[in-house]
This record gives C-alpha cells, structure tokens and sequence, in this order.
C-alpha cells in the first residue's frame, strides 16, 4: 500500500524501512501490526537520535494506530530534547554541579555524607539519595548504579558519628522524615521536619524538600511550593527542581510541570525520576487515551506562541476533508509539534539580550489556592473542548502572581536569598576537618590483618576489609567473615573497588601511618616478583616448554596463588608433579598465565603455556601451597660443524618419523590431540635457536603416551642429541604396534 501520511508531516509522504505507513490500520493483522510498530519505533527513534525531532514525533504518532506506545519507547526522544535544550542551561548546569572539595559531602546532593553508603565502584553517597533513587550514574566516575541493595557503610558510619555527631543525628532524623512519607504518614513528617528547619535554619535544604514532598501529599501545594523555593541555586538544585516539578504535575498543571522537569534534566541529566516522569507526559501527549493532556497541551503552547498558533490555524483552515482517524493522528502530531517549537522558542529566549533568565522560566500557578485546584481529567462529564478550556483556564489562573523556577545561576532571587540562605552558601564552602583529638589509627584497622587498611574494600553488607584480606577468604568462603551474609553475587561480579573516602582519610590524616603501611606492601609485593627465590609451585601435572596448558584452579591456596602472580605482574609460577617423599619433583616447568576466567563461584579457568625449565634447589611453603629456590636448565649448544650436522639430521628424521606416526592414528585420537594441543609444530630452521630446542620435541613429548616419570626423564635433559634420541626409540615402539 501507499498512501499519504497524516498528521503535521507537511503533506510528505512517508516512505520508511521498506514499506508505507497507512493512514488505516484496520485491514493490518495483529502479527503485522506489531511487526510494524517496531520498525516504526526503531524509525523513530533513529530520527531522534539524529535531533530531527518533528519528524520522530510524527513517526512515534503513526506507531500508536499499530499498537500502544509504552514511556520507555520514548527514551531516545527525551534524552534528545533534553540534550538540545539543556545546551542553553550550561551555566545553570556550572554553577549547581560545581563539587565541593569536602570529603564527608554526599557527592549527589552535597549535603552531609550522613549514613554513607558505599556502591560498586567504591564512591560513597548518604542513604536518602540512594533510598530515593535521585542518580541512575555515580556523579564522580559514572559508573551505572545498580539496584542491589547496600547496607550503611559500617566503619565510615562510626568515624562520622565519633567525628560529627550533631550532623548524623540530622542525618538519621531526615531518613525518619522520609520513612513517615513512606508510611503516608505524612502529617507526622511535617512535624518532625518542621522541627529539623527550627533547630537549624542555616542548613535546612534537603529538610525542606523532604517536608514539600509530605505537603504535596497533603494537597498543600502553595506551602510545598514555598519550600521547593526556599534556596536557590542550593547544593541540591536538581532535586529541588524535580520536587517542584512535581508539585506543578500534582496541581493539574502539566505543561508546566513539563518545562520543570525538562529543567530538572538540563541542570542534572542524569536524574532517572524526572526522565521517567517526561516520558510519561510525551507518551500522554502522543496518546490517544488521554486527549484531555494531549488537547489541553496543544491549546497552552498556542496561546504561548501565537505566531505558531496562527500558523497552525491557517494549515488547518487549508487542509483538505479527512477520516476521524487521520484528524486524530493530526493533532497528535500536531500537539508534539507545538510542544517542540514552544520549547525552543522558550529555551532561545534565554540567550536574548535583555531578557532575564528567570523571567524566561516563568511556571504559572505556583501561589494559586488548593481547593481550585483539580485535575482536569477529574470531571469526566466534560466533553475533549471543554476539559481544554478548563486547563487552559487554570493554566493562567496565576499570571498575575507568578513564581520564577530557579535557574542556577548564581545571582541569587530577591525573595530567596535571605540572610539565612547567605549564611547557608558560605557554610558549604567550608570544608569540614577531623578533630585531632578524636583521631586513632585503631578506628582504621582491617579486622582480619589487624593493621591499617591498605587498598579498603566494602562488601555490600556494609563491612570493611584490605582488598587481598577479603579476597582470601572469599578463597575459601563466599561469606562475609564478619556477619556471614553471602557474597555469592558480589564474587561473581569480582569487582573489588576501593572505597574511595576511607583511603583518602588514611592518606590526609594517618599519612606516616599510610607509608609505613604501603613500605611493607611493596616490600611483600616484591619479594613475591622473584622468579628464582620462593617461585610458588603448582603441584599437580606434566608441563613443557611452549605446549598449552590449561588449569581449572578450585583449591583455595591455588587461588591465592594463581591471584598473586596476576597482581605482581609476574605471571608465571612453576608447574611440577607430585613426589610422595618430597612433595614434588626435582625438575619442572614454569607456566605463563595469558588468561584467566573466573567462574561464578570463585574457581577459574586458567590458559597457561610453558616456558623454561628449572631444577628445584631448595623447598618451602607460604600460605598453604608450595614453594621453591631454583634455577633455570638450558640446552648445551652444540658448535662443531659435523656433529650440528649429524644432530640436524637426526632431527629430520625423528620429525618425519613423528608426522608419519600423527597422520596414521585413528581419527578420535588424532582429533583429541588436535583439541587439547594443537596441531604438530612446523618443522624449524634453527634448531638450537632457543635454550629449550625444537619445540616439536616438547609437543610430541606431551602427547606421547608414556608415563610421566619417563616424560619427567626427558624434560631434565640438557641434551638435545640424548631428547630425540629417547623421542625415536619411543616413536618405533609406538609403530611397531598394531592399531596403535
């Protein structure tokens, strides 16, 4: 089919993802329908992604005549607008999103650290904003933040309450205040938050947020107004924009309440309720469920823009005749086309000479009375022209007492900045210091060491251990060693960050303590590094030069060990079979790490290949697995002519020999060496070029089938005449037998 789209296309055909969209949809079965509802929305919201935003609104309107159109759909659109308008606020953003260089500031709402919270990536936030849900992205490193839940952070929760008692206390009241809203029991919060702003009206910000949300509930929306104004450009302006927004929403006024919310996400755009909350106004606007937003919309950004007004009026008076289906998917299209050019006209008028920013962010109806306020939608018995009449009378209600949206700039409002509020700005510029007499290196001591911290990890119950401490006894048990809650989810993560606010407090305040601490470290580390003193060693298997060999790793001290050789950078460790009377062998081969793959459950998946051998010189034993003093075995060079001659020759044909014997197994043997060691090495120019010889030597060794002790006899060889010589006399063995 093709036929002309409907709708505020400007009379374009619509020609997309290899078919035409109808202006009918009832002779489309359901299965089609939804087939292209999907590429209608994936055409969308490409348009978006490429900020043409009137063609993507038409797109996502013709969408709707297949199927429903859920919020989410709408993402890519939001995160459009708000990535054009929001260039507008970039000193609004400046201004608010400035960081405070105060370590026991949340870094969300840049109030106190109160009740921290330690999230994945090591960066603390308090309890309120991550209870509310007020950041999707940590503000510092924008690591996502997931909804696991974390416990309060144990050790920094008690060095703040030692430090800042009467600031913790505030603290714990507020997430009280937040638990009554929680339980509807919101006069109660009212109360109890009052009481906070009395007692302390220099630092009552997140007070008076927390007591605007229980007044909004309580449908006083003139005193939750006043407290979402109370201080501009304070440390928590996104949330007082949103809570605003909110307010405006509640009131009926939706428009508005939009321009605040696209207001909350240019000063923070990372805000998840404020997008939620634009995407279900957009999805109501370009619905056809709710024509009492979508009419009442369209007539507010009219009358906000007449010269658009007039423009759509004309087009409308020239249309020709159309179904009811197309008008309705017209003013669809058309309502989202007003809204985007009201936006832009509203946003551009910010950088116009003359034209104050605030006045530009006008919301209409902030101080109008409770009782005359009701949702439109409320009086069913109007009919779609009437309800928009309403709104738009209630959208005007308050021309005359306008309320301005704090902007974020720093020049502060006349009816905002009180002294107060002054006295409240410059407190956040000063950075709170510990006590010195309060100060004990013991506060800061890892539970399982017992010394100083060094590299803090936070588990998600909320305790606090040296990174390698915990990872040890993960080794053993995927329990935290304190109160045994499970870590089972955050092993198989393996992202052991440290907490970033406890390592800064032991660098600032304990620095010799810290340096002593890292001087042993090193010190540990490093001997650790060394490839002939104390080389752990992997009891367990054959192991040769240049052959794979590939690990799966589950004993505890084998983790410990495997972890060790990663962090020192070495990689490497000795690979030996068991001895009954000694523990392990005299002679074996160190393995380099090239991968490791950690399982769910702390084992791993380690791909090794060999590289020098060694003779064990002496034995010893550090934390449960083995260690040894060795040193390394080379093959004696052979210099004179003839006999390198000889020696290459007999080479040749023990390579020939081996390649005959190889191609004649049976197919499951040859297909089993072939997946466990790969192919026969090529055959080398330079035998004696590395001190271990061929490698097809040690290929052929390791897939032989002899037993190790003789394999072990090979390996310690320093002859490479004596090696192929043994490798022949086994090879004529093996093609001596039938069906070998």
């Amino acid at each position: 089919m093709s036929i002309q789209q409907g709708g505020g296309g400007g009379g374009e055909k619509a020609e997309r993802s290899g078919f035409f969209i109808g202006a009918d949809s009832d002779n489309v079965s359901e299965e089609d329908g939804e087939d292209h509802r999907q590429l209608i929305l994936q055409r969308a919201n490409a348009l978006a992604s490429e900020n043409r935003l009137r063609e993507a609104i038409d797109w996502f309107s013709v969408a709707m005549r297949y199927g429903p159109v859920i919020p989410e759909h709408l993402s890519t659109f939001v995160d459009c607008v708000v990535r054009n308008f929001s260039s507008k606020l970039d000193r609004c953003r400046s201004s608010t999103a400035a960081a405070t260089d105060d370590m026991f500031d949340c870094p969300n709402c840049r109030d106190f650290l109160g009740e921290p919270v330690t999230i994945a990536c090591g960066h603390s936030y308090c309890k309120r904003c991550l209870q509310r849900r007020l950041l999707s992205k940590c503000k510092l490193c924008g690591e996502p933040v997931t909804g696991q839940e974390r416990q309060v952070d144990v050790i920094l929760c008690g060095l703040l309450e030692k430090w800042f008692p009467g600031e913790l206390r505030k603290s714990k009241t507020l997430l009280e205040v937040d638990e009554l809203c929680r339980g509807k029991r919101y006069q109660e919060a009212v109360s109890l938050a009052t009481d906070v702003i009395r007692a302390d009206p220099e630092t009552t910000a997140v007070a008076r947020l927390s007591r605007a949300e229980a007044y909004m509930a309580l449908k006083q929306y003139r005193l939750a107004l006043e407290d979402t104004e109370f201080c501009p450009g304070s440390r928590c302006s996104a949330e007082a924009v949103f809570r605003k927004a909110m307010v405006l929403h509640e009131m009926g006024q939706v428009d508005e309440s939009l321009q605040v919310f696209l207001h909350c996400l240019s000063v923070d755009e990372d805000f998840p309720c404020a997008k939620r909350q634009v995407e279900k106004i957009l999805c109501d606007l370009l619905s056809p469920a709710d024509e009492t937003v979508k009419v009442g919309l369209r007539e507010t950004t009219q009358n906000t823009s007449p010269h658009v007004r007039s423009k759509t009026l004309v087009a409308d008076a020239q249309a020709e005749p159309q179904s009811p289906v197309q008008r309705q998917h017209q003013v669809r299209a058309t309502s989202a086309h007003l809204f985007v050019d009201n936006q832009e006209k509203r946003w551009e008028s910010l950088e116009r000479p003359g034209l104050s920013r605030a006045h530009s962010l006008r919301v209409h109806g902030s101080m109008c009375s409770e009782e005359g306020l009701k949702r439109v939608c409320s009086a069913p018995q109007l009919g779609d022209q009437e309800k928009a009449s309403l709104l738009k009378r209630k959208l005007s209600v308050s021309d005359t007492e306008p309320c301005v949206v704090n902007s974020g700039s720093s020049k502060p409002k006349k009816q905002g900045m009180t002294k107060g509020s002054r006295q409240q700005a410059a407190k956040a510029k000063t950075c709170r210091s510990v006590p010195e007499d309060l100060l004990d290196p013991n506060d800061m001591e890892c539970s399982l060491c017992m010394r100083l911290f060094y590299e803090p990890v936070t588990t998600p119950c909320g305790h606090t251990f040296c990174k390698n401490c915990l990872e040890r006894c993960l080794d053993h048990m995927p329990q935290c060693p304190l109160c045994k809650e499970s870590l089972r989810e955050y092993l198989a993560c393996r992202k052991y960050m440290v907490t970033k606010v406890l390592e800064r407090l032991i660098k600032q305040y304990l620095g010799q303590e810290y340096a002593e601490r890292t001087k042993n470290h090193l010190e540990e580390t490093r001997e650790l590094s060394d490839l002939t003193k104390n080389v752990p060693i992997f009891v367990c298997t054959m192991a040769y030069p240049t052959v794979p060999c590939p690990l799966h790793v589950f004993e505890p001290r084998y983790r410990l060990m495997i972890r060790r050789c990663m962090e020192t950078g070495t990689r490497q460790f000795g690979m030996c079979i068991n001895d009954p009377q000694k523990g392990f062998v005299d002679y074996g081969c160190m393995l380099t790490i090239r991968s490791v793959h950690f399982l769910p459950d702390g084992r791993s998946v380690v791909d090794t290949i060999g590289g020098k051998r060694f003779r064990v010189l002496s034995r010893g034993m550090k934390d449960g697995y083995s260690t040894a003093d060795i040193e390394h075995l080379e093959d004696t060079r052979v210099e004179d002519g003839e006999e390198l001659q000889r020696l290459q020759e007999l080479h040749d044909a023990v390579y020939e020999q081996a390649r005959v014997w190889f191609q004649n197994l049976k197919i499951r043997f040859h297909n089993q060496i072939l997946q466990h060691f790969g192919p026969m090495p090529e055959r080398e120019a330079d035998i004696q070029a590395t001190p271990n010889g061929p490698a097809c030597c040690w290929w052929l060794l390791a897939v032989l089938p002899i037993d190790p002790r003789y394999q072990l006899s090979v390996l310690s060889m320093t002859s490479l005449r004596e090696r192929l010589v043994k490798i022949q006399h086994i090879l004529t063995y093996l093609m001596s037998i039938p069906n070998s």
